[in-house]
């Protein structure tokens, strides 16, 4: 069974820890616990048990202290930290995974040291690689009722989901203050966001709109951003009252997950594939342009080489120096003298000065047999 994983994506304050404590607890109660990580280092306090919380490896402060940082730098040093154990962490949820079905990732609020961090797409990525991934962009519904704010924060979340191209679900969250009514209909028709536009225009008087430059590129926004919409589902939840969190875990089980397997994984094998093939190719060029520098030909032999398929064929002859191995002689090899005799035959320090007399009484009984100019001559070869 493959462990559905949901990263909780979402800007500062936008409910992203409560969002998932409670959709923590509303899994308790349907006997499915989720399998919980933290990857927020600076938080104090998390209203939800954590399977497993950066904080017990990483601490903040000392990362602070230890480098030099602001709060942002320290953030990101402690996720690229935190990121050199994702193998392990990996490894313990598969481990998990007759346990769990769902996991569960909070992450840090200032979204950009996530999104946008060489260790965020590092963590992303190797969850995605392993299990079924969804990204839930977390939204404050009552902050976004201005359609400037509103599109703003669909860029950002169109931006996320072409980095990752993991399947995305708009998460409205703080439905209990704010309905999510009007950005259902802002995102499925052009004209009541533009009617939407124009209101807020006069209600504002054009402030901070640039004289009309600024609601000209919203508009021209909106517009492109109908096929985004399209492509992502939206579901408006209440953190503090639990609504909406039954309609998001069936998006999750029966929509994204599907999602991925068709899109992402889909892809995902086709360039791991392609990439396989483009080293295959590489390593044949490697290959073919060492066997050139050496002078070898396709058939395995030097270019104008005789053709040869073994060594003996070269070496053909009645001396051709090969010798049938002991297994073809018809008595078997022995010794012709005793070991003691091999022992006394070595020749070594101890026995160089025996060995030099040796050749002197040999050049003395020589000497007698021969003329004294030809001893002479030994004796002399002798001393040198």
């Amino acid at each position: 069974m493959a462990v559905k994983t949901v990263i909780c994506i979402g800007m500062a304050g936008s409910g992203k820890t409560t969002f998932v404590q409670r959709l923590n607890s509303h899994m308790r109660t349907k006997n499915s616990p989720p399998y919980v990580i933290n990857l927020d280092p600076a938080v104090l306090k998390v209203p939800y048990g954590a399977n497993i919380d950066i904080r017990d490896s990483i601490k903040y402060k000392k990362v602070m202290e230890n480098y030099n940082l602001g709060p942002n730098g320290a953030i990101v040093t402690s996720l690229n930290l935190f990121s050199t154990k994702i193998d392990q962490v990996i490894k313990l949820l598969e481990n998990k995974r007759d346990k769990f079905e769902h996991c569960i990732v909070d992450t840090p609020g200032q979204i950009e040291c996530f999104v946008w961090s060489a260790s965020g797409a590092i963590i992303t990525e190797s969850f995605a690689s392993t299990f079924p991934t969804v990204i839930a962009y977390i939204v404050d519904t009552p902050r976004n009722a201005s359609p400037t704010t509103f599109m703003s924060n669909m860029l950002y979340a169109c931006s996320i989901l072409y980095k990752t191209k993991l399947p995305m679900i708009l998460v409205f969250n703080k439905t209990d203050v704010c309905k999510a009514d009007f950005a259902k209909e802002w995102m499925s028709d052009f004209e009541a966001f533009q009617r939407a536009l124009r209101d807020d225009q006069e209600l504002n008087g054009n402030s901070g709109l640039g004289s009309g430059y600024m609601s000209s590129l919203i508009n021209s926004m909106s517009l492109m951003l109908e096929e985004f919409y399209s492509q992502l589902d939206m579901v408006g939840v209440s953190s503090f009252t639990g609504e909406g969190f039954d309609d998001f875990l069936e998006v999750v089980n029966n929509g994204k997950v599907q999602e991925y397997d068709q899109y992402y994984k889909a892809e995902r094998d086709r360039v791991l594939k392609l990439k396989e093939e483009k080293e295959k190719q590489r390593k044949e060029k490697s290959l073919d342009g060492l066997m050139k520098d050496l002078g070898i030909s396709d058939g395995g032999k030097k270019k104008g080489e005789a053709d040869a398929d073994v060594v003996s064929d070269v070496e053909e002859g009645e001396n051709d120096g090969l010798v049938l191995p002991d297994e073809f002689e018809d008595t078997e090899r022995e010794y012709t003298f005793s070991a003691s005799d091999r022992t006394q035959g070595e020749i070594n320090d101890q026995s160089a000065p025996d060995l030099q007399s040796a050749y002197q009484e040999a050049a003395d009984r020589l000497r007698k047999d021969v003329s004294s100019e030809t001893a002479e001559n030994i004796a002399k070869y002798v001393r040198q």
